[in-house]
């Protein structure tokens, strides 16, 4: 009975000195940046202001699990009246403050030695609701982290956000949100 519970315990030890755990390196040129794009007009949200991790349960990307945050209150749009409108009027950022996601990576292509094509799954909170969703992205080894760079739309109905509409200019339902940023070693 002492040898099984030896070896539970030194498989749980060795499980634990294999992960490793990431965090989002603010001194790095982070960015979240949205894009609504229409004929009429176009424009970008952009902030650096993001936190989240990627913890590896092993050695290798294989099933790590991915967290982000985004601090809405700090999107810039260039244009402070159009900054108030949006996160007064539609973002509610006195509700809903923070925009997250929490998945794992399902899908790993090594394209090089630093170099991944990655596919995360998971849950996607803005504006009170969350939905499951599938991001495509890369990572990329860095010296002591990785950077994760990804691409993807976001229709804003699906978040109960409604479209903005003022007179003759629309903004688009579907929002382009790009994420660049870096993680650093916690251990």
């Amino acid at each position: 009975m002492k040898n099984i519970i030896y070896i539970i315990f030194l498989l749980f030890a060795f499980n634990i000195a294999n992960a490793q755990e990431y965090q989002v390196d603010k001194s790095k040129k982070n960015l979240v940046k949205f894009t609504s794009e229409m004929p009429v007009e176009s424009f970008d949200g952009v902030t650096n202001k993001i936190d989240g991790y990627l913890y590896m349960k092993s050695d290798n990307l294989k099933d790590a699990e991915i967290y982000f945050e985004v601090d809405l209150n700090s999107v810039d749009t260039g244009i402070g009246l159009r900054n108030r409108h949006m996160r007064e009027d539609y973002l509610h950022t006195d509700k809903y403050q923070f925009t997250n996601f929490k998945g794992n990576l399902t899908t790993i292509k090594e394209v090089s030695q630093t170099e991944f094509d990655v596919v995360a799954s998971g849950k996607m909170f803005i504006h009170g609701v969350t939905r499951e969703i599938s991001i495509n992205g890369k990572i990329y080894k860095v010296p002591n982290g990785y950077q994760l760079k990804s691409q993807f739309i976001v229709k804003l109905t699906d978040y109960n956000i409604k479209v903005p509409k003022f007179m003759f200019v629309r903004i688009s339902e579907d929002i382009q949100l790009t994420l660049d940023f870096f993680v650093k070693s916690k251990n």
